[in-house]
């Protein structure tokens, strides 16, 4: 009963952060909660409650992301405050994209990659596989439904899940899912903005390590969209609306209140809380 309680606490507090959605994108996303993050900053365990002997690739890899978040932020600043355009923000993704991220510039980055009558900014490849494509917009540009419009498009022309859009301070992670005779599904993983004070750099250097070399080559991007999925509303729905599990609630009240309470009222009672009715 404990865990049935987590559990519906954990979907409680997804479904209050789903309420901010990106900057007013609709398109093709799926109207569904779960194409929508949990909160970013709890679903990652903190440095210290993270478990001990990490490999070291990876601490190697989180020490190179750390290291170059120390160093961006000024070129980042300049960029802002002289209005940069595209063409200057794409230098310093590109910088970002190497120095942080560790893709090699000639090996896995291919820029202006060609799909299908349009060009995207980059095309990422790790080991001759095509994994993700990245959008470019200019700094002071704020990320919009268009923009995401581009790259998901890409994206399920190439067959490519991973779909990265940024303004070279903002950077976003999509999951594409294309869905069979429906509009595809788009799911955000992640967003982090690499001159927010409020976050930890710690943090900044966990969700940016996802989208590094070693995070898309060793699985580690789709092992957190997978524990996101595990607890979206999208499965746990279902799950907090089974017969079994409404019929344990109904014992625990029972237990509680000594009262027997109707399975229509208690079920009622569960799509108020989820907010189906």
């Amino acid at each position: 009963m404990a865990r049935l309680i987590r559990t519906l606490s954990s979907y409680l507090a997804v479904k209050e952060f789903h309420r901010h959605r990106i900057d007013g994108y609709r398109g093709t996303m799926s109207n569904d909660e779960s194409s929508k993050p949990i909160p970013p900053e709890t679903s990652l365990p903190s440095a210290k409650n993270r478990a001990p002997g990490a490999p070291k690739w990876e601490q190697s890899a989180k020490a190179r992301i750390l290291s170059g978040l120390k160093k961006i932020g000024k070129p980042t600043m300049m960029l802002i405050d002289k209005d940069a355009a595209e063409a200057d923000t794409r230098h310093l993704v590109t910088d970002i994209l190497v120095d942080l991220l560790g893709f090699d510039k000639y090996e896995n980055l291919t820029a202006e990659f060609a799909v299908k009558g349009d060009w995207a900014d980059y095309g990422i490849r790790i080991e001759k596989q095509l994994e993700a494509f990245v959008e470019v917009k200019r700094i002071s540009q704020k990320l919009s439904s268009t923009h995401l419009r581009q790259v998901e498009s890409y994206a399920l022309k190439e067959g490519v899940q991973w779909a990265i859009l940024t303004n070279a301070q903002v950077w976003q992670a999509y999951y594409v899912t294309p869905i069979k005779g429906q509009q595809s599904e788009v799911t955000l993983i992640f967003e982090v903005d690499l001159l927010d004070e409020s976050t930890r750099p710690s943090h900044k250097t966990d969700l940016l390590f996802l989208i590094s070399k070693e995070g898309i080559s060793k699985g580690k991007l789709e092992d957190y969209r997978s524990a996101q999925n595990a607890v979206s509303p999208k499965t746990l729905k279902p799950i907090l609306m089974s017969d079994d599990v409404l019929a344990t609630v109904r014992k625990e009240i029972k237990r509680k209140t000594k009262h027997n309470v109707d399975p229509k009222d208690l079920k009622q009672a569960v799509r108020r809380i989820l907010g189906e009715e």
